[in-house]
């Protein structure tokens, strides 16, 4: 296989906090695509806040799974 056939790595929560990031300045009537291209000081402010908003959710997913595992007993 050369490298040109492999998929690029990425992060297994990747895709979700794109989603979550997405969703979040969607809500705020922004597109993510579109402020990704910007470079001005409101898009970057409504990105940070949609980074933090993304974080907190993908922690609280995590601590729900840790938790559920820890219920079943698994580890």
């Amino acid at each position: 296989m050369e490298d040109r056939d492999r998929r690029p790595l990425t992060a297994p929560l990747a895709e979700l906090e794109r989603h979550l990031m997405n969703a979040y300045v969607a809500g705020a009537g922004h597109d993510l695509n579109d402020l990704l291209k910007r470079d001005d000081e409101e898009a970057r402010e409504r990105l940070a806040a949609a980074s933090r908003f993304a974080s907190a959710r993908l922690a609280e997913i995590e601590a729900r799974s840790h938790y559920l595992h820890e219920l079943r007993g698994e580890e």
